[in-house]
């Protein structure tokens, strides 16, 4: 069996990662196609081998563009490999352009297609994101999906009635928490930076939604500055981000650091008081080391976190978010159920690939 796999950013790579490892126990074939999607300087042999993940077989240097440009010539670029390597399946991942143009390539060649992260909804049309994965849900033919309401989201959609399988997986960001945050307990990042744990908040912000919009960043980075005089605020800050608020002339009080490594991010997590931020990922990385998290945007994928109360959306609003503090200051962090599975997410999609 001859699996080719289509990541556009880092974060897919170690989403990739678990099931890779899971494919190689099983002796599968799988071909990694990197479309360069979000180019990162930091991708070196060093990544790769202390992330342990299997180095890309092709990399199709594709940035930079409009996503008109960038989904077309992926299409096209993508369309060679699978024709050249000839595989059984092609594995997707989340909402990329990336994850679009894998599926859409697959498509007109009449390759099965897996969706890992299928059902996701945040109901925002506006959001390229939302699109990509609607599309690359609709022509799947294995939806891999990480929670309840994934699966509730597609039978809502009529999936029941189409020629698909759906299947709860749990959530392979679990599977990856586990296995780098162990093995992220080597690097000593609070000592480095001289942190001591629950004494500090993480904050990042990166969603042009508010990075772009002056008010928005205005209003997130007022909360933040009032934070930080009750309890170090710790923002990790892209450049081009740190650049619009001197530009802006936007007071900043806050600890700003450099973008850290994600062995670095997770020992962040693990050892803060509270997470504030407009990331995907970390909304759930912060349940999974039990921290409250304020999420600055006005909707998320991820409405089991907000349900069951360890996570609320404040969008860029000062007060809503001080208030949002506050209230999870009060309260301890206990969850009775497994929102994103058991941790082998990864080896119950492998099982089924290969049955």
């Amino acid at each position: 069996m001859k699996i080719v796999t289509v990541i556009g950013a880092r974060p897919q790579f170690i989403k990739a990662a678990t099931v890779s490892r899971a494919l190689q126990a099983k002796q599968v074939q799988e071909v990694i196609v990197h479309t360069g999607q979000h180019y990162d300087s930091n991708m070196s042999d060093i990544f790769f081998e202390e992330m342990v993940i299997p180095k890309p077989d092709y990399f199709l240097n594709i940035s930079g563009l409009s996503h008109g440009a960038m989904t077309g010539q992926m299409i096209e670029k993508i369309e060679g490999v699978l024709l050249t390597e000839k595989p059984d399946v092609v594995l997707v991942y989340g909402d990329t352009n990336s994850t679009l143009a894998g599926a859409l390539a697959a498509s007109k060649l009449h390759i099965p297609i897996a969706h890992v992260e299928a059902g996701l909804r945040s109901f925002n049309m506006r959001m390229p994101e939302e699109i990509n994965r609607i599309i690359t849900d609709r022509i799947s033919s294995k939806l891999f999906c990480p929670t309840e309401t994934a699966v509730k989201n597609l039978t809502k959609e009529g999936f029941d009635h189409i020629e698909c399988e759906v299947l709860l997986t749990g959530d392979v960001m679990l599977d990856a928490a586990l296995f780098y945050g162990a093995r992220s307990e080597q690097y000593p990042t609070l000592k480095k930076l001289g942190l001591a744990a629950d004494k500090y908040f993480l904050a990042t912000i990166h969603r042009a939604e508010n990075t772009d919009e002056s008010d928005n960043l205005r209003e997130i980075m007022a909360a933040l500055n009032q934070l930080h005089e009750q309890l170090p605020v710790i923002l990790p800050l892209h450049p081009r981000t740190k650049k619009i608020l001197s530009e802006r002339n936007i007071p900043v009080s806050v600890s700003i650091i450099d973008p850290v490594g994600y062995f670095d991010m997770l020992n962040l997590i693990k050892g803060a008081r509270m997470v504030l931020t407009d990331s995907g990922g970390l909304q759930k990385e912060a349940y999974f080391f039990q921290k409250f998290c304020v999420t600055m945007r006005d909707q998320t994928e991820w409405v089991e976190l907000v349900d069951g109360n360890f996570n609320v959306l404040t969008g860029a609003d000062q007060n809503k978010i001080l208030q949002a503090v506050t209230e999870f200051s009060t309260r301890s962090f206990t969850s009775k159920t497994r929102l994103y599975g058991e941790g082998d997410a990864a080896t119950r999609i492998v099982a089924n690939l290969t049955r």
